[in-house]
């Protein structure tokens, strides 16, 4: 069966353990056609991903998760963003004066240096929410690991893969206790911990190759799960040129118009489709609701 652009849940019976596995292919070449042609940065956004796409599965909300790591190192900024419906966009971003051979033999923190890893929640309804942790670890799932055990979440466990073209992921999760686990968290350990130590021996090539039936044959065959219905993942911008002229209002009308006065227009571009949107005199005028240009 075909997995490509795709996230499935999945749930070991008899167990308070449960998982996602995401592979992406169109649509993460999509997301990235306008970004860093560096196959190291490909990658590396390709983790970004595949990660919030797998964590936005296992929270009970609609809206859009944010997944960012900001730092002062050779790439200073990671982000991608999933919505509830798995619509995926992002952006990375390096010092420019740097050579494509300043990323390579780096790992995570290394690449971005003295970073913070920060994951926010805008839901539809209801208030936001940002947790934001140092960055530790050497790539991104061990990252989002400490992340998860300093939030004091449920044991949350990730595995990543990206090439450039292509990302996979996989997790697993502790859910809370039901019956005789409510009195037993030896067992519980137990179970996420055997569950953990088979996915532990996941190849990086397997992650990014295989289906995730045959994945989750290969890893977890001695248990009884069950692979839920597929949700297809697509690239999606959320742009606009009304959200563009928001920005323009938030910079004020007086710095609208001196703007203009130094270029035949403004000119804004969005840093995560490369969609471009244009405004003249007469688009700051019905803007601003003038009927001459302020002096």
């Amino acid at each position: 069966m075909n997995s490509q652009d795709t996230v499935q849940r999945f749930y070991f019976d008899d167990t308070d353990v449960r998982g996602e596995i995401i592979s992406l292919d169109k649509t993460l070449q999509d997301a990235m056609a306008h970004h860093h042609s560096d196959p190291i940065c490909r990658a590396l956004l390709g983790e970004f991903f595949a990660a919030a796409g797998l964590i936005a599965g296992i929270l009970k909300f609609e809206g859009i998760l944010t997944l960012q790591v900001r730092g002062d190192g050779p790439i200073n900024l990671i982000m991608a963003e999933a919505t509830h419906e798995r619509c995926l966009r992002g952006i990375i971003r390096s010092q420019e004066d740097l050579a494509p051979g300043n990323f390579e033999g780096k790992n995570l923190q290394e690449l971005v240096g003295d970073a913070v890893l920060t994951i926010t929640l805008d839901p539809s309804e209801g208030q936001r929410y940002q947790g934001i942790i140092a960055l530790e670890g050497n790539n991104l799932a061990d990252a989002l690991s400490v992340y998860f055990a300093q939030s004091e979440q449920l044991p949350t466990r990730l595995w990543l893969a990206a090439d450039g073209e292509r990302a996979a992921g996989l997790l697993i999760q502790a859910l809370p206790p039901t019956g005789e686990r409510k009195h037993n968290n030896e067992l519980r350990e137990e179970e996420f911990n055997s569950a953990e130590q088979l996915a532990n021996t996941i190849s990086r090539e397997e992650l990014l190759q295989l289906s995730h039936a045959d994945i989750l044959y290969r890893l977890f065959n001695s248990y009884a799960l069950r692979l839920m219905p597929a949700t297809t993942t697509q690239f999606r911008c959320s742009c606009s040129k009304a959200r563009s002229a928001n920005a323009l209002i938030s910079l004020g009308m007086q710095d609208a118009y001196d703007l203009l006065a130094e270029h035949s227009a403004i000119n804004i571009d969005c840093q995560f489709c490369g969609q471009h949107y244009s405004f003249v005199q007469h688009d700051l005028d019905e803007l601003f609701q003038v009927t001459s240009r302020p002096h």
